[in-house]
This record gives C-alpha cells, structure tokens and sequence, in this order.
C-alpha cells in the first residue's frame, strides 16, 4: 500500500466524519443530553460513556473517530461547525491538536474539581483543557523475530542500515504520531528531527495508515519492527499474538508520554451536562478503569499506577517536553512530512 493512497484514503475518511449527520434537531436540544466528540477507540471510550449514561441519566451522543484519521477529522469538524457548536465536550486521545484548537478559541475554560490532584504539567493553567490517562510511544517487535536485546536502543538507531525496510511507523500526520513528531522537534531542534526523517525514509521505513495497522504489520511479521502506542502492544499481546513492547531512548531523551485530553466545548448545546461528563472522565475511577482496560493506560495521579495494578512506567526515562511547544511544531512537522513522504 503506497504512501499516495493511504493519504486517498484518509482524505475520504476526514470528509465523511465532517459531513456525516449526527443525531437529529430533537435530540441535539434536549437538556438531558451530551454531545461528545471523541478520537479514543469506540472500544475503549464507549464502556466509560455507557457508564456515565448509567450513572446521570444524561443520554450521551458520540461521534467517534476513525483509525486512519485519528484525531484530524474531529478537528475539521469542531472548527467548521465554530459559529454552530454541535459537540459539548472533546475527549481526545492526545493532546497537541487540543492544544491547536484551544488556540482557535473552540473551548471555553473550565476548572473541574477533579483536576486538583491531576500534576501541573497535565493541565492548562487556564483551564480551556485537562489531561489524564496517559500511553507512551513505544517499540514493538515480533517475538518470533527479534530478541530484545538485539533491539535498536534509541528511535535514531531505527535509521542504521541494518534496520534498513524492518521498520514500520503510522504516516506522521495523524493522532499521537504527529504529536510524537511536534515533541521531537521540541526536544531534538528542527535540523536533527528532520535529519532523523531524512534517515528513515531513505532507510526504507513502512508508512501504513494508523497505529493499529503498525501493530498487525509487526504481529504478521511482514516486518519485525515498529513505532507504536502502548495500548496497541497490550491488545496484541493479550490476544496471544506474537509481540512484546520496549522503551527506548532510556539513556538519552525518554520515552514520549501521551496524555489523553478533555475540554469544553465554547458555546456548546448543553454545557451543565457537559461539566458532568468531564467530571466524570477525570475522576479516579475512570483512570483506574482506563488502566484495567485492555489499552492499560497511564494514571497521572501520584500513586494511580500502583492503585490501578497494572500499568506503570516505573523506573522508565520519560520525555522532558513542554506540551504547548510540542504542539506549536505540529504544523511545521507536517509540512516537512507531507514533503517527504508524499510529494
């Protein structure tokens, strides 16, 4: 599958979700409803509205986004319907294009009580977004294929000759690989960041359409190698599947931490219920949920990996980055990337 169709492909998928109907004038006006866009896996994020549902009596209408145009499709759509606002609440699955809307006046500030124990760096001084429920950027190798200490110790090692077309990544404009992309230019410099690019393109890397497919690319063994995000390692490895996971860049810059994010939407139809529903998303028990759940996210609460039992980034090197710059390099990174990988 050539890079020119997977962008086909994604073009199609961000103009149907931004011309798709949502729900009807009745339902979208009625004051027991919250409308939620959300670009986490429907598997994932539709237990924990079901469970919102259940527990307000608040009828939750979501759109969901898809895996090859993760997080872009919402995004088009929050800002083309600005003047209009149909969603209540955004629940991302990462957290730079929230920051890009924020800057695009979509969300209007809101403190919920539940971020008071949230760390400073998971959240807007101003309150227009909130983070929680992190994954990491990952490694993740074919067992059958590759042992771990034979694998490459940091993402730059991924350019070396021998690594030359055994290296698969999701096309670096969509979702947490963009986000990914931003943080490198943040921690790295613009001239090293696209050096590494350069690298990897001339070094045969397999651009496929969206995390998942990197993961099922690996699992398959067409390649033995990849970039992807935690929580599609643990699916595949609870499915039995050939796969492990490694964190790289532990003696250098750390392993990228991705935040999920959630906000009010400004001038949204039902913001009482919307305040409910990012009450609801932030709390604890949603976290613990989040981490017991097949993707196994990260808490970002003090002590939340430890209550949780089961996802944990203890003793890891993890990524010393300023979200906001990260994503103020998005738009450049995906310039650059267009060029590289597509003209």
């Amino acid at each position: 599958m050539n890079t020119a169709y997977i962008i086909k492909r994604i073009t199609l998928l961000v103009v149907l979700l931004l011309f798709h109907p949502l729900f009807s004038a009745a339902e979208a006006t009625a004051a027991d409803v919250v409308v939620v866009y959300t670009s986490v896996d429907q598997v994932f994020s539709e237990p924990i509205l079901d469970l919102f549902e259940q527990r307000t009596n608040i009828k939750v209408k979501a759109v969901y986004d898809v895996e090859a145009a993760k997080t872009v499709g919402l995004t088009h759509r929050l800002l083309a319907e600005k003047k209009h606002p149909r969603a209540d609440v955004f629940w991302n699955s990462e957290i730079a294009r929230t920051i890009m809307l924020q800057k695009k006046n979509i969300f209007t500030p809101y403190f919920s009580p539940e971020r008071a124990d949230i760390p400073r760096q998971f959240k807007d001084p101003e309150g227009y977004w909130t983070g929680f429920s992190c994954r990491a950027r990952v490694l993740i190798y074919n067992t059958n294929m590759l042992q771990k200490k034979d694998l490459p110790k940091t993402l730059q090692d991924l350019a070396q000759p021998v690594w030359r077309g055994k290296v698969a990544m999701a096309y670096p404009l969509l979702g947490t690989v963009a986000t990914h992309m931003g943080a490198l230019y943040a921690v790295m410099g613009q001239e090293k960041a696209e050096s590494f690019l350069r690298d990897l393109k001339e070094n045969d890397v397999l651009i496929v359409a969206g995390n998942s497919v990197v993961r099922d690319v690996v699992a398959a063994g067409e390649v033995p190698l990849g970039i992807t995000d935690t929580d599609d390692v643990h699916v595949a490895i609870l499915r039995n599947k050939p796969v492990s996971m490694a964190f790289p860049d532990q003696q250098t810059m750390g392993a990228f931490l991705i935040p999920n994010t959630v906000a009010l939407v400004k001038g949204g139809p039902h913001p009482e219920s919307g305040k409910q529903l990012i009450d609801f998303l932030l709390s604890k028990e949603v976290e613990r949920l989040l981490a017991e759940s097949e993707s196994q996210n990260i808490p970002v609460r003090e002590n939340g990996t430890k209550e949780a039992g089961r996802a944990s980034v203890d003793g890891l090197k993890i990524m010393d980055v300023n979200y906001q710059e990260a994503a103020g390099y998005v738009a450049q990174s995906d310039k650059f990337c267009r060029s590289l990988f597509i003209e």
